[in-house]
Order: C-alpha cells, then structure tokens, then sequence
C-alpha cells in the first residue's frame, strides 16, 4: 500500500484525467498512488487511463446522493481494504487540479508526519491559504471520523469542513510554496462546461450551504474533538 492515496472523482473529463496522471508522473517523488473514481454509467469511462481507473457502482441512495464528488470520494475511501496495511495518509485532487512542485507530495508526508495527525494543503493559486481546495490528512482522521467528506454534502463546502475541522484541532497546515494549481473556470483558467454548471449554479450553492450550515450545528464539534482527542493519545 502506498504512503499516500490521493482519490480523484471525476465524470465526462478524460482529457482531463491523462493530463493529471501525467503531470503525477513528472512531480511525484514519494510511494503515492492516485485513483480515478468514475461512475460507471459515464459514457467516456473506457477513455479514462486504465491503469488509475476505479470503476464506481451505482450507490444506495439511502446512504448517499449518487453522482456527486463527495459520494465518489467516500465510496473510494471505503475500498481500501480493512487491514492494518494502509496508506498513511489519503487526499483529494479535483480532475482539475495539477501539482507544478516536484515532490510535493513528499512534502505533503513529511508535515503529516510532524503533525502525527493532521491536514495539510498547498497553494492552489487560486484560494491560496483561504481554503483547502485540495487536501491530504493521516488515515486516522477517516477511520475516527467515518468519512473523508460529510456525506450529506454534494460537492461544494467540502473544503469549508477541512478548514474549519483542522482549524479546529489545532492540526491544519497550509504550505504556500507547494503549488498544486487548480485549473477552475472561475480562474479562467478553464471552460465552463457541463459539469462546472451542474455544481457551481446557485441552487447547488445554496443548497450545500445550508447543509453545511446545519452540519455546524449539529456535528462539527464533534468531529473537532474527535480529531482533537487523536492528537492527545
């Protein structure tokens, strides 16, 4: 098993994903292995590259949304195998995002490390330090919380919750001088096709806000104290 498994969920992008696999290729200097979580109804599913492909299933719709970010990269964390061989840290990539710094990833493991249980992201060129629109956190984080992302989440707010769970912990680390470029329309640094518009409309806005505003009341303290109380033993 790898140090780190870097989940990638994606839909109608495979240009996209080669580009990715790629540059993962060129920059990644540690043991990290990345997967590509791709509905299997998606009509391009055969042109994404083999090698990093996970295929998945239709989901119960009483435990999760199907064809949302977060059911993928929930349903992808729960493939790992129960055993006590498992990466020491896990992460989440957009298929648009793309790390410019060689061996961020090893720069990524080494700040877990000092942390023993934390979070840790890069400077995306976009949000910067403001939010962690990509992330990678130590493996105990998922196994204490349940989850990598809250489930009744679709897609936006997500790193709204990794911000304010590590802040919360005292865990969270940012690292401006590793770039791991997001390549997001709002940047113009992409188009606006059809799966930008499906989250990024303000009926998908308000609706993960208000589910995430309902999840701050109701459960992220617990998780502070949860990931709080890691850090402790």
């Amino acid at each position: 098993m790898s140090d780190l498994l870097v989940i990638v969920p994606s839909r109608g992008r495979p240009e996209a994903a080669h580009e990715l696999v790629k540059v993962f290729e060129q920059t990644c200097t540690a043991n990290t292995e990345l997967r590509l979580v791709v509905d299997a109804d998606d009509p391009t599913i055969d042109d994404y590259p083999a090698s990093a492909l996970i295929r998945q299933p239709d989901i119960d719709t009483t435990t999760a949304t199907p064809n949302t970010m977060v059911a993928a990269l929930n349903w992808a964390i729960r493939t790992v195998p129960d055993t006590s061989v498992r990466p020491f840290a896990v992460g989440f990539m957009g298929d648009d995002h793309r790390p410019r710094t060689v061996g961020w990833d090893a720069l990524y493991l080494t700040e877990l490390r000092k942390l023993g249980t934390g979070l840790v992201y890069g400077n995306d060129l976009l949000q910067k330090g403001r939010l962690p629109t990509q992330i990678a956190m130590t493996w105990d984080i998922v196994w204490a919380i349940g989850y990598m992302a809250p489930p009744t989440l679709r897609h936006l707010y997500v790193d709204n919750w990794w911000r304010d769970l590590g802040n919360g912990a005292e865990c969270l680390s940012y690292l401006p001088d590793v770039v791991v470029e997001h390549l997001h329309p709002i940047a113009n640094k992409a188009e606006w096709d059809a799966g930008y518009r499906r989250v990024n409309n303000d009926s998908a806005m308000m609706q993960d806000r208000n589910t995430y505003r309902e999840y701050v009341t109701k459960r992220l303290q617990w998780d502070i104290e949860t990931v709080a109380g890691l850090r402790t033993r």
